[in-house]
């Protein structure tokens, strides 16, 4: 299993974290098989870093191997979604940005990709009109619409499948409107898809 994500996906966070480029093609990382948290389990902030911010972003599962996808087809290979979170150690991304590093160590780190429970794409509309948010100890903190990606899904499946041929139960964090914050010991995370809730854990 992948967990695939992609970065700068949305002008508006963009904009936020002062991000100026002009993107011809999505912006890909990776996390790590255990980098996953599910089932509602708490998420533990890590020693090292000071500053964990949370990425709320659409999730979608790949149903079907695929390779050299066309995005006319790709709709073929997914089937369902939920709210995830990216959690990032902004602190640590923003050093390792100014040295020119990969971000792996501030993304990739254990339990850093939280998921909600998946759920039927047909039971919560099209994939390009697709509202979600999170709300944080009950006041909504980050809201988005899949309308305003800057890649939509499709065209991320076929793009990232040139590079690796995706299996069934592979992952791809679709990227994260404006928004973004950090999080505190003591925090009660809650995802939506519309009023639907899809998520729901704590931060110890």
């Amino acid at each position: 299993m992948k967990i695939i994500a992609v970065g700068m996906n949305y002008a508006n966070h963009n904009k936020e974290m002062h991000h100026s480029l002009e993107l011809s093609e999505p912006t890909i990382f990776m996390k790590l098989d255990s980098s996953l948290l599910k089932d509602g389990k708490p998420f533990f902030i890590p020693d090292f870093s000071s500053e964990i911010h949370y990425e709320t972003e659409i999730v979608v599962k790949i149903d079907r191997l695929g390779k050299n996808i066309a995005e006319r087809f790709a709709h073929r290979y997914y089937s369902e979604i939920t709210v995830g979170i990216d959690f990032t150690a902004r602190n640590l991304q923003s050093r390792l940005r100014q040295q020119g590093l990969p971000w792996e160590l501030s993304k990739a780190f254990d339990h850093s990709a939280v998921i909600g429970s998946f759920v039927p794409l047909k039971e919560v509309g099209r994939i390009t009109n697709i509202p979600f948010r999170l709300d944080i100890n009950g006041s909504t903190v980050q809201a988005g619409n899949t309308a305003d990606m800057l890649f939509p899904v499709d065209k991320i499946i076929a793009y990232v499948s040139r590079f690796f041929t995706l299996k069934i139960g592979d992952l791809i964090y679709t990227g994260t409107p404006a928004g973004v914050g950090p999080v505190k010991i003591g925090d009660h995370l809650q995802g939506f898809i519309g009023d639907r809730k899809l998520l729901d854990f704590s931060v110890r």
